[in-house]
């Protein structure tokens, strides 16, 4: 991949107070809005061990990828790559393209988001919604290349979050989603979780998570959920960075049919592949138990968690995992919450979510067509 290629610019003074006034609009977002919430969610059938879930959906845009677009937007501005007039542009579909729309919009600069033909109208809408504007390729594995294209035929910036997740974010702190987490556990019974679990989209998560635990000498250790048809779990099992399975994940935000830049395995200590019908069964039983719908990837992430709190269970330990909301489940009701698109797509939930309700009840729990990997 070539370097990003800069706007052309004025003078250097210049150059610097538009930057000074995009960083000041930026903390000025920051300071409107609140730390997301850390929900406690109750298991009857594993005393001694509470599951938290960090609300991420109540980001200005919804999901946990606001703040990988604000990490993006000021490692990008930072750099030099973005400045007044450049016009940014990502290959995305899903939430991050709706959150970079909203900070695009923030700095009054032009947004394009590369996505494949076939992306929901509503999703187009969000993007839109923002300010931005989609440009169409036919398939999902040519959104990168058009997207660099694009940005060299315009002289703007190709933001790449697949490449620039895992190092614009400041791991060591600075009110990362890892130091929140740690902080608002501080005065809970086990304040120090036994795991961290997330999925990997772009990587830049479990990086994130994996170099803070390590950096804070903390016992922590992370778990990767990831759904079917995702290279991370090979990449990750047979240490093979060119791991490619050839299609994409059917959880919306997480896997990728190739292992991506940001993805950082020697920071992981396990990974967990969940078969989609569990990840969306997942979602109908929190529903029911947290009284709200959450995405399909908040339901990867919680058939990970039960997975590492049966483990506990069967060796006596007590402690606390803690785990994400990534998005809000509204944005899926015509998918993942509608029995009729289920049936198309040839998923039975049903004995995923007599499996998953029935551990909250009993504790009951078998890794039947869970696969998992360790380092």
């Amino acid at each position: 991949m070539t370097s990003p290629t800069p706007a052309a610019a004025p003078t250097t003074a210049a150059r610097r107070g538009w930057l000074d006034e995009a960083l000041r609009r930026i903390e000025a977002d920051v300071n409107r809005s609140a730390d997301t919430h850390l929900l406690r969610l109750p298991i009857p059938s594993a005393p001694g061990i509470t599951l938290y879930l960090k609300d991420e959906s109540t980001h200005p845009t919804g999901s946990l990828k606001h703040r990988l677009a604000r990490s993006l937007f000021l490692y990008a501005i930072c750099n030099g790559w973005v400045r007044e007039g450049t016009t940014v542009i990502e290959a995305s579909s899903g939430s991050t393209a709706v959150s970079e729309a909203y900070f695009a919009q923030l700095l009054d600069l032009p947004f394009v988001a590369v996505v494949p033909r076939n992306t929901s109208p509503a999703k187009i809408a969000q993007i839109e919604f923002y300010g931005g504007c989609c440009h169409m390729v036919e398939r999902a594995s040519e959104v990168c290349a058009e997207a660099q294209r694009l940005a060299q035929a315009c002289n703007g910036h190709f933001m790449d979050q697949f490449t620039y997740a895992e190092r614009a974010t400041d791991w060591r702190g600075n009110n990362n989603i890892a130091q929140s987490i740690f902080e608002q556990l501080a005065q809970e019974p086990h304040p120090v979780p036994d795991w961290i679990v997330c999925g990997a989209g772009t990587g830049g998560t479990s990086a994130t998570f994996g170099r803070y635990v390590r950096y804070r000498r903390l016992p922590t250790r992370i778990c990767v959920a990831d759904p079917e048809h995702s290279a991370f779990f090979e990449g990750f099992r047979d240490n093979n960075p060119k791991a490619d399975v050839g299609r994409g994940s059917g959880i919306e935000g997480i896997g990728r049919p190739t292992v991506e830049p940001s993805f950082q395995p020697t920071v992981i200590d396990r990974m967990i592949r969940v078969p989609d019908a569990a990840s969306i069964a997942a979602v109908w039983v929190l529903r029911d138990r947290l009284g709200r719908a959450c995405g399909g990837s908040t339901g990867t992430n919680l058939v990970g968690s039960i997975e590492l709190i049966a483990g506990m269970m069967r060796d006596g330990r007590q402690g606390s995992v803690a785990t994400l909301i990534c998005d809000p489940g509204d944005r899926y009701m015509g998918t993942y919450f509608n029995r009729d698109w289920l049936t198309s797509a040839g998923l039975d939930i049903g004995p995923w979510c007599e499996r998953i309700d029935g551990f909250f009840r009993t504790g009951a729990w078998s890794g039947d067509g869970i696969e998992t990997a360790e380092r």
